[in-house]
C-alpha cells in the first residue's frame, strides 16, 4: 500500500475516532456521567487524535532533487510543479507545508531580519502579524506555483549585514557566499516559510518539511536542533550519479545518523537514476549499475541496502502527470511511497493506538467508579427501605431524623475534606515550581550567557553537561515529589473511603522520568555543534545566541508537556473527590425524599423500592453500554460499521 493510501486510511480512522468520541461524550452528558475529570480526559484525547501530525522531513545537499521529489510524491495531481525545482539552490529557507482549518489557504513568510531580534522561531509563530502573508488559490495551479516560488527569493546585502544575519564569517572564507561586482552578497530574503493549503494529504495531518542545505553557512540552528528531531520520518536524498559525496556524508553524520532509533524512520533516496539510463547499455547492465551504487551508498552510510531506494523523481512526476504506468514503474517512485507508508505510518499508528488505549482505559475506570458509587447507594437505599416494612410511623420518623443527622455531620466534615485538598495543592505548587518556566530559565541562563560570548568557547561542552545534569536532577526531584503526592493521596483516599464509604482510587501519576529521554535527545542534538569543525561558527556571538534560543524553545515544549500531564493527574483526583461528594449529597436528598413519601402514603414504601430496583436495572444497562462504547473506541476503523459512524 502506498504512503498516500496509508495516510488516507489513517486520516479516516482519526475522523471516525473523533466522531465516536463525540457520540460518547454526548451519551455521558445525557446520563449525568460527564464529570469534570472525565470531560478533561475526553477533551485531551480528542485534541490528541484530531491534532495528530505526521511530519516528513526532506534533507539533502543542494541540487539533489529534493523539491522535485516532493512535487512527484505529493503534488503531481496539479499537473505541474508546485515547489520550485529548477537547477541550483531553490529552497533558500526552511519550508513547512501543512493544513490548519482555522487559517485561510496562504503562504506566510518570516523576514530574515527577525534573526537580529532575541526571539525563537516558536515565539515568532505566535506573532502572525510579523509574517508576510500571500493568499493562495488552491484551485489555480499556476497562481499556487508562482506564490510558492517566493521561498526562493534572495536579498543583496553588504558583507557586514550578511555577517550580522549569520551568512558571512571572515574565519570561514570557503563557506561564504560569492561577492558580486557591486561588493554585495546574496542572502535568503526569508527565514522560514509556512504553507497552509487544503491538499488531501495535508488535511489528513501530513506536514512536509523542506530543508535547505543544513551545512551551509547561515543554517538555522533551530531547524537542526528542534524541528528536525521532531520529524517522524527523515528522507535523505542522494544523487545516483555521484553517490555519497563528502558534503552528503557530513550532513548525514551531523544531522541524520544521530536521530533516535524508533522515533524517526530514516530512508535514503538515491535520486536521478534516470541519469544512468544509457541507450548503449542493456536494461540489465543499467540495473546492475544502480544496484552497485545502492550497495555502495548503504555501506558508506552504515545502512542495509533495503533502506536505500533508487528513484527518479523527475520521471516519476512526469509519469504521474502523463499517466504513464510504464514510466512510473521505471521511476521506482511507488516503492518509496510504499516504504514510507508501511514504515512511517505503521509506526505512527502504533504509537497513537497505545496512547489512545491508555486514555480510554483510564476513562472507563473513572466513569466506572461513578457508576459503582451509584449502584452501591441504590443497594443501601433498598436495604434501608426494606427494613421499614411493617414499622409504625414513629420508627419511620426516627429514621428520617437519623438521615438528617447523618447529612448534617457529613456537611460539617467539609473542613476535613478541604484539608486533604489543601495539602495536595501545597505539594503540587512545589512540583509546578520545579518544572516552571522560571526554574527552566534559571538553569539555562549560565549556558546561554556562555554561548553568547564572542570567541572560541573552550568550556561550552562542560557548561552543557552541567546544565543538563541540573535539568535531570530537577526532573528526578519532580518525579520523587509526584510519588510523595501519590502516597499522600492514597492514604487520604483510604481514610475517606473508610469514614464515609467512598470508593476513591487515586489516578495513575504521571511518569515524569520518561522526560529524561527527551532531555537526552535534546542534549545530543546540541552536542553536534560542539565539534572542532563547528568551533569557528560557534565563536560568533550571533550564532551562539540563536543556538541558546533554540535550546530554550525546545526545552519549554518538554516542560509544558510534563506540566500538562501533572495538571490532568491533579484534575482527575480532584474531580473524582468532587463527584463522590456530589453523589453523597444527592443520596442524602433521595433518602429523605423517599422517607417523606412513605410518611405521606402507606403505599409509598413498595412503590419507592420498585423505583429503586428499576434504577438498578437501568444502571446495569448503562454500565453495559459504557463497556460497548469504550470497546468501539478501541476498535480499528475497519471494524466499525459505517452506520455507526454516520449516525
Amino acid at each position: 500500500m502506498s504512503f498516500n493510501q496509508e495516510l488516507d486510511d489513517h486520516g479516516a480512522w482519526r475522523k471516525q475516532f473523533a466522531l465516536r468520541l463525540k457520540l460518547m461524550s454526548e451519551w455521558l452528558r445525557e446520563h449525568e456521567l460527564l464529570e469534570a475529570g472525565v470531560r478533561e480526559r475526553l477533551d485531551q484525547l480528542l485534541a490528541q487524535v484530531r491534532n495528530d501530525k505526521i511530519m516528513v522531513a526532506f534533507v539533502a545537499e543542494f541540487s539533489r532533487g529534493k523539491s522535485e521529489l516532493i512535487n512527484a510524491m505529493f503534488f503531481a495531481g496539479y499537473g505541474r510543479r508546485i515547489m520550485p525545482a529548477s537547477a541550483g539552490r531553490t529552497t533558500m529557507c526552511p519550508t513547512e507545508l501543512g493544513f490548519d482549518a482555522e487559517v485561510p489557504p496562504c503562504l506566510r513568510l518570516l523576514p530574515i531580519e527577525t534573526r537580529l531580534q532575541s526571539k525563537s522561531l516558536l515565539d515568532w509563530r505566535n506573532a502572525p502579524d510579523k509574517w508576510e502573508r500571500i493568499d493562495l488559490d488552491v484551485n489555480d495551479p499556476q497562481q499556487l506555483a508562482r506564490a510558492i516560488q517566493k521561498v526562493a527569493e534572495v536579498r543583496r546585502v553588504s558583507r557586514s549585514e550578511a555577517a550580522s544575519l549569520g551568512f558571512w564569517n571572515d574565519e570561514l572564507p570557503d563557506d561564504n557566499p560569492m561577492v558580486g561586482a557591486d561588493g554585495l552578497v546574496e542572502v535568503p530574503k526569508w527565514r522560514h516559510a509556512l504553507i497552509n493549503m487544503a491538499h488531501p494529504l495535508l488535511k489528513q495531518g501530513l506536514v512536509i518539511l523542506d530543508t535547505p542545505g543544513l551545512n551551509a553557512i547561515g543554517a538555522e540552528p533551530e531547524l537542526t536542533v528542534s524541528l528536525l528531531p521532531q520529524a517522524h520520518a527523515v528522507v535523505f536524498i542522494l544523487a545516483a550519479d555521484t553517490g555519497v559525496t563528502k558534503s552528503d556524508l557530513a550532513i548525514w553524520r551531523q544531522h541524520v545518523a544521530g536521530l533516535p532509533e524508533g522515533q524517526a524512520s530514516r530512508l535514503v533516496v538515491l535520486n536521478k537514476i534516470d541519469t544512468m539510463w544509457d541507450a548503449l547499455s542493456t536494461p540489465e547492465q543499467v540495473q546492475l549499475q544502480i544496484a552497485s551504487q545502492r550497495t555502495d551508498s548503504a555501506d558508506v552510510l552504515g545502512l542495509s541496502p533495503m533502506q536505500v531506494i533508487p528513484v527518479s523523481a523527475q520521471k516519476g512526476l512526469l509519469a504521474k502527470v502523463g499517466r504513464d504506468e510504464k514510466l512510473l514503474a521505471a521511476s521506482n517512485l511507488m516503492e518509496l511511497e510504499t516504504a514510507l507508508g508501511v514504515d512511517l505510518l505503521g509506526q505512527r499508528r502504533r504509537i497513537l493506538a497505545t496512547a489512545v488505549d491508555q486514555a480510554v482505559h483510564a476513562l472507563r475506570h473513572e466513569t466506572g467508579q461513578l457508576l459503582h458509587t451509584r449502584a452501591r447507594d441504590l443497594v443501601e437505599q433498598i436495604l434501608e427501605l426494606e427494613g421499614l416494612r411493617g414499622k409504625n410511623a414513629s420508627v419511620i420518623k426516627q429514621m428520617r431524623l437519623r438521615i438528617e443527622q447523618e447529612q448534617a455531620e457529613f456537611d460539617a466534615s467539609g473542613a476535613k475534606i478541604q484539608a486533604v485538598r489543601s495539602v495536595h495543592l501545597r505539594l503540587l505548587k512545589d512540583l509546578f515550581a520545579l518544572l516552571g518556566h522560571s526554574q527552566l530559565k534559571v538553569r539555562v541562563t549560565e549556558l546561554a550567557r556562555g554561548l553568547k560570548q564572542p570567541g572560541i568557547k573552550l568550556g561550552v561542552r562542560r557548561a552543557y553537561g552541567n546544565t543538563f545534569d541540573q535539568l535531570r536532577a530537577d526532573v528526578l526531584r519532580a518525579d520523587q515529589l509526584a510519588g510523595e503526592i501519590q502516597s499522600m493521596l492514597e492514604g487520604s483516599f483510604k481514610g475517606l473511603n473508610a469514614e464515609y464509604g467512598f470508593s476513591l482510587q487515586p489516578p495513575t501519576p504521571p511518569l515524569l522520568q520518561q522526560f529524561l529521554k527527551d532531555l537526552e535527545l535534546i542534549e545530543k542534538s546540541h552536542l553536534q555543534y560542539l565539534s572542532l569543525g563547528n568551533a569557528l561558527r560557534l565563536a560568533q556571538p550571533e550564532f551562539g545566541e540563536r543556538l541558546a534560543r533554540a535550546l530554550m524553545s525546545r526545552l519549554r515544549v518538554v516542560y509544558d508537556t510534563a506540566v500538562n500531564a501533572i495538571e490532568l493527574w491533579n484534575k482527575s483526583a480532584a474531580a473524582q473527590l468532587g463527584a463522590q461528594l456530589r453523589e453523597r449529597r444527592r443520596n442524602f436528598s433521595r433518602r429523605i425524599e423517599a422517607v417523606s413519601r412513605i410518611q405521606q402514603a402507606a403505599s409509598g414504601l413498595d412503590e419507592r423500592i420498585r423505583e429503586l430496583q428499576s434504577q438498578q436495572t437501568e444502571l446495569n444497562l448503562i454500565d453495559a453500554k459504557l463497556a460497548e462504547l469504550t470497546e468501539q473506541l478501541l476498535a480499528p476503523a475497519e471494524d466499525i460499521p459505517a452506520e455507526a459512524v454516520e449516525a
